[in-house]
């Protein structure tokens, strides 16, 4: 699954050569709360399914990778993009659902879309944060007491550049595990 907004349609063509079954969604009217829930509701009496943001660039062996963690864990989130300090000295680890943000790339079990989708049509805090469905995934895991995978390394990378959402986000919101990859 990809979230793509209308200005960044130019660069799927190497996630779309990287990732063979990529659907993508694209923003209607420039709303990435809205963006996120038609996906989740495309999604939601589906399998598992991994989102992916219109601006990162892939590890290599992205799909092999990704796989063989939603293999490990197939009934549990993942979050597979990081910034966290502790990233390189503690690896991979369990986080509470109450930590998660940064959308670039993560795996949703099977009904958890449909969950959060759900959970999203009634979020008490939408006026504050209209484009924060990081904030909401934080918010509806810590309701339910999930817990996620925080997967070292990161297996995408954040683009450097100007956010649609918030201009006024720093440019540079790399993380620092990730291993070369796709452009």
């Amino acid at each position: 699954r990809h979230i793509a907004a209308p200005k960044r349609l130019e660069s799927l063509a190497a996630l779309r050569a990287a990732i063979p079954n990529l659907f993508v969604v694209e923003d209607q009217i420039r709303n990435a709360m809205h963006t996120f829930q038609l996906a989740l509701a495309h999604q939601a009496s589906n399998g598992g399914v991994v989102h992916l943001k219109d601006d990162i660039m892939l590890c290599d062996r992205f799909v092999e990778r990704v796989e063989a963690a939603v293999a490990e864990r197939p009934d549990d989130p993942i979050q597979f993009f990081s910034r966290r300090g502790a990233d390189a000295v503690q690896g991979s680890r369990w986080m509470s659902g109450s930590s998660f943000s940064m959308n670039q790339a993560f795996y949703l079990p099977r009904g958890m879309s449909g969950r959060l989708l759900e959970f999203s049509e009634t979020w008490s805090r939408i006026e504050e944060h209209p484009t924060g469905y990081d904030l909401m995934m934080a918010d509806a895991f810590k309701s339910w007491k999930q817990r996620y995978l925080l997967h070292v390394p990161s297996l995408v990378q954040h683009r450097v550049g100007v956010s649609l959402i918030d201009r006024r986000r720093a440019w540079s919101r790399q993380s620092a595990t990730f291993e070369g990859g796709l452009l």
